[in-house]
């Protein structure tokens, strides 16, 4: 699969793209991806462990046909997988519609997270043949323009630049994911309809305290300290202020109000730093959900491959 470009013809297949990405998956001739058997199998994905482990806890696929899993709405995501959702509609199956994620996307996802191999250049060139494909749709406002969308734009130019196409390109690439964009957009909301159920539904085993008691007295504990803090770089400030009015006053200049520090102290009257141990915590060493830290080594890889993909 090629096409002419400005003089030039530019392979688009799956070897010039794997090439172009730094062979990110080498394969033996007629060998599969562990992605590519398990789609390929009738039992290949298990929906229901899809949905554990997708969703946020007691949520599930959308069912609108006669019960059968057909999507997963955004809302229902976790953190990690509206993450990696942004990434897969962004720049391995591009789509702008991103309010669910439809179950093969989902399978997708799936393999993504439980760290099976996916042949992504074989993805992309299967998209970028159904997008060369697609019959084109008459603008509804302009009978001369189609409407039809441009997939992989950023990695086309990229491919014919390195083909030695002179690109001006013209529009900005949209900023890599950060964790400052995965904060801001990928946080879990409980979608409207669904609340009732879920007040209902039992939570999960290891669902029972998932911020628990634990963690928020860390987080009351942790503003305590915040304020003692501000409390004490105020009472540091004012200080400063009555050493210099003092200082003023002995070289003659005309004396500013400021109170002493007791009469600050007073007038602030600070309620005493709060003790350590008037608040019950786990102690230091207490092991932490071996599924929470299986969480945060997962989001750490994330973040670690789109800092990766944004720097080349």
């Amino acid at each position: 699969m090629r096409s002419w470009v400005r003089g030039q013809w530019i392979p688009f297949d799956v070897d010039a793209l794997s090439q172009f990405l730094g062979y990110p998956l080498v394969l033996e001739k007629g060998q599969e991806c562990e992605y590519s058997q398990r789609r390929n199998q009738a039992d290949g994905f298990d929906e229901e462990a899809i949905a554990q482990l997708l969703c946020i806890p007691g949520q599930d696929f959308a069912r609108p046909t006669a019960g059968r899993r057909v999507r997963i709405m955004r809302t229902n995501m976790t953190i990690l997988t509206q993450t990696w959702m942004t990434l897969l509609l962004s720049n391995i199956l591009p789509s702008d519609h991103n309010s669910d994620l439809p179950l093969p996307k989902c399978q997708l996802v799936y393999a993504i997270l439980t760290r099976m191999s996916v042949h992504v250049a074989q993805l992309i060139a299967d998209a970028i043949y159904l997008f060369a494909g697609m019959p084109p749709t008459r603008h509804p406002l302009d009978p001369d323009k189609t409407n039809r969308a441009l997939g992989f734009p950023a990695l086309i130019t990229g491919l014919c630049q390195s083909f030695g196409v002179p690109i001006a390109p013209s529009k900005v690439i949209r900023p890599p994911i950060t964790r400052a964009f995965i904060e801001k957009y990928c946080t879990p909301r409980q979608a409207q309809g669904d609340a009732s159920q879920a007040a209902d539904a039992p939570p999960p085993p290891h669902q029972a305290d998932p911020a628990g008691s634990f963690g928020m007295e860390r987080y009351l504990q942790h503003l305590v300290r915040q304020q003692a803090a501000n409390h004490r770089g105020h009472v540091q400030t004012h200080e400063c202020l009555y050493q210099l009015s003092l200082s003023l006053q002995s070289q003659g200049f005309a004396p500013f109000p400021c109170p002493t520090p007791d009469h600050f102290r007073a007038e602030v009257a600070w309620p005493e730093d709060w003790l350590e141990d008037q608040t019950e915590k786990a102690p230091a060493e207490a092991p932490g959900d071996p599924e929470d830290a299986r969480m945060d080594e997962e989001m750490t890889d994330l973040l670690g491959f789109l800092g990766r993909i944004g720097a080349t």
